[in-house]
């Protein structure tokens, strides 16, 4: 594999994926000490960067299973997520026992970070698309093969980031509040700057 690819395809990840170590931060923070959350959170990521690169390499090639004008609503997926956290936090908090909190379930789903992930990558894709349709299929696979790599890398940071003690100890404080807000104005952004609604 060519070490300039490699370089170049690290560097578009990094410059693309930035806001998602901390929406993976938030996640871990969620999941702590819940078991198997670290294995679904994982699996989630990697389900929703599997699927960005599959409609980016779809695009490459001249497929479009979404047309332009409906990227802008898949911050519906973030939105909607953000707002049942909310509401499940709400309800949480006002229903408080130690028996609701321990029954609950162990953090996000895979889907929902999957969902999260998807929704999040629209931009991605818009940045991936010239790049594969001009990288050739052994320029696209070592695109693909250091991305699916970094995603593992991404992952580590997050959790590396939500178990530091000055930060887990304020995202189990704030993490609650800040996970339904930062989904939230990912929904919010991906609809207004893609002018979803006439917005």
């Amino acid at each position: 594999m060519d070490l300039g690819i490699i370089g170049q395809a690290a560097g578009l990840f990094a410059v693309t994926n930035i806001d998602d170590i901390l929406i993976l931060a938030l996640f871990f923070a969620q999941g702590a000490g819940r078991p198997g959350s670290t294995r679904r959170i994982v699996l989630g990521q990697y389900l929703g960067f599997a699927a960005i690169l599959a409609v980016a390499v779809a695009a490459a090639f001249g497929a479009t299973f979404l047309p332009e004008s409906a990227i802008p609503y898949l911050g519906l997926l973030p939105l909607a997520l953000g707002l049942k956290v909310a509401w499940q936090t709400w309800k949480d908090h006002r229903d408080w026992d130690e028996e609701a909190e321990q029954t609950r379930a162990g953090g996000p789903s895979p889907l929902e970070v999957a969902a999260v992930t998807f929704a999040n990558g629209g931009d991605n894709i818009g940045v991936y698309v010239p790049v594969f349709a001009t990288a050739g299929i052994g320029g696209m696979t070592a695109y693909a093969a250091v991305f699916l790599v970094l995603v593992a890398v991404w992952c580590f940071a997050g959790k590396f980031f939500a178990t530091r003690p000055v930060i887990a100890k304020a995202l189990a404080r704030w993490g609650h509040v800040l996970l339904p807000l930062v989904l939230i104005a990912i929904g919010l952004l991906i609809l207004i700057e893609g002018g979803a609604f006439g917005l």
